[in-house]
């Protein structure tokens, strides 16, 4: 009796182990601090990266990966959509990095909608982009994370510096911004071959007809 316990619970034990180890991937939660800073506080500095970066050199900008490295510096190593909404990218990171990277999301800033005067008015206009969501996946090395793991996450209000020829099209020069969407927060993975895959959908109507937005996005990392 005790014996048939111990094996069972030894099976029980040894199955959740090869679970949590290979097929539960490490994410922070939204309500995590990770190296000191809340989740929405890490959001605003993805923007900061992406923003700060020429559209030439943009990893937003990049099908193929090989901007991938442009202004990584830090714990946190960023990974971003497409402007074009699909990418399919070659990446080599550095061991001991967590990667932030957002499958849907938007900001705005004083900067891009000089009629908005008020943090209210920039998180409400961040917000209202997106509406319409209808679908979002992220998939790591095989493995579909839940919706907990992709956390909605509002930034605080943070400064924006847009350089000449900014993705936005922009007026260059610095502003304050407030992001919102849909994130994954990975804790560093380990050393070797990891896919990190991603999709979004949106559907939007407006008085002047439907806006369709989409995300599909394959990263094919090498950690080393």
């Amino acid at each position: 009796m005790h014996l048939h316990l111990h094996i069972h619970l030894h099976l029980v034990l040894q199955t959740y182990s090869i679970l949590r180890n290979n097929t539960i991937p490490n994410v922070y939660t939204a309500d995590s601090k990770p190296y000191g800073l809340s989740y929405g506080e890490w959001t605003a500095k993805w923007w900061q990266w992406l923003v700060s970066t020429p559209t030439k050199v943009n990893p937003a900008n990049d099908n193929s990966g090989a901007n991938c490295a442009q202004n990584q510096a830090g714990p946190v190593w960023f990974l971003t959509g497409a402007l074009n909404g699909k990418a399919e990218r070659d990446c080599v990171i550095p061991p001991g990095k967590a990667i932030l990277f957002t499958i849907l999301n938007s900001e705005c800033s004083y900067a891009e909608y000089p009629k908005l005067k008020t943090e209210s008015d920039l998180r409400n206009c961040a917000a209202s982009q997106n509406e319409g969501v209808t679908h979002i996946e992220a998939i790591i090395d095989g493995v579909s994370l839940q919706t907990q793991q992709m956390p909605r996450v509002q930034s605080p209000l943070f400064p924006l510096i847009f350089p000449q020829n900014n993705i936005f099209s922009a007026p260059a020069g610095p502003s304050q911004s407030v992001a919102d969407g849909w994130y994954v927060f990975l804790h560093p993975l380990s050393a070797g071959q990891h896919t990190i895959s991603f999709k979004a959908a949106q559907v939007q109507f407006t008085t002047s007809g439907v806006n369709n937005e989409a995300q599909n996005i394959i990263y094919h990392l090498t950690v080393q």
